[in-house]
C-alpha cells in the first residue's frame, strides 16, 4: 500500500531562490527591528568607538560590529539573494530616519556593510547557513564597512597603520558582534516557532 503525502496548506512551499510574500514581510520586519537596535546602539557604541580610537587609532572598529548585524541576520533567516543587503540597508534607513549623528551617510554604510555580507552568501551559492557562514558573513560586513569608509569617510587619506588596525578590528567585531550574534538570534527565534515557514525554523 502506498503512502499519501500530507501537505501543510498553511505554509507556502519555498520556491528555491525566488522571494515569497512571507519572505518580503519578514525581511521588512527584521530590517525595522535591526534599525531600532542600531538606533539604541548609536550613542553607547559611538562613545565606546571614540574611547578606544583615542587609546589606539583604529581600535574603535571593535565597537562597530553591532552596526553590521542586519546583513548576517537577514541572510541566515531569509536565505534568498539580496536578503542580507535588503535587511542591512533598511536597518540603516530606519536608524537615519529616527535620527543619528551621520544622517544620509548611514545609507552608504548600509549598502557597503550589506554588500559585504551578501557576497559571502553569494560565494557559497546561497546553500550553506551554518555557524561558519554566519561568522564569515559578519567578517564580510566588516570588510565592506572598512572599504566603504575609505571613500565616504575619508579614511583613504589616513595612515596605513590606522587602516590596517581598523580593518583587523572591524573583521573581529563583525565576526563576533554581527555573525555570531546573528546566529544566536536566529536560533533563539527559531525555537519560538515564529520561523516555521523558513528553513531556519524547520532546522530547529
Amino acid at each position: 500500500m502506498g503512502r499519501t503525502a500530507v501537505v501543510d496548506q498553511t505554509t507556502p512551499v519555498d520556491s528555491g531562490k525566488g522571494w515569497r510574500v512571507v519572505d518580503i514581510v519578514v525581511a521588512a520586519v527584521l530590517g525595522v527591528a535591526v534599525g531600532l537596535i542600531f538606533f539604541v546602539w548609536n550613542s553607547p557604541g559611538y562613545a565606546w568607538f571614540k574611547v578606544m580610537d583615542a587609546a589606539t587609532p583604529g581600535l574603535g572598529g571593535l565597537a562597530a560590529g553591532i552596526w553590521f548585524l542586519g546583513g548576517p541576520l537577514g541572510g541566515l533567516i531569509i536565505r534568498k539573494p539580496g536578503a542580507a543587503l535588503f535587511v542591512e540597508l533598511l536597518g540603516a534607513a530606519v536608524s537615519a530616519i529616527l535620527g543619528n549623528a551621520w544622517g544620509v551617510s548611514t545609507l552608504y554604510s548600509g549598502i557597503a556593510q550589506g554588500l559585504g555580507a551578501e557576497l559571502v552568501f553569494l560565494a557559497l551559492r546561497y546553500a550553506k547557513y551554518g555557524l561558519p557562514t554566519a561568522i564569515l558573513s559578519g567578517v564580510g560586513a566588516g570588510v565592506g564597512a572598512w572599504f566603504g569608509e575609505l571613500f565616504y569617510s575619508g579614511n583613504l587619506a589616513l595612515s596605513f597603520g590606522f587602516n590596517a588596525i581598523y580593518l583587523a578590528c572591524t573583521v573581529i567585531s563583525g565576526a563576533i558582534l554581527a555573525g555570531l550574534l546573528a546566529w544566536g538570534l536566529m536560533k533563539s527565534l527559531a525555537r519560538t516557532g515564529v520561523l516555521h515557514r523558513f528553513a531556519a525554523g524547520r532546522e530547529a
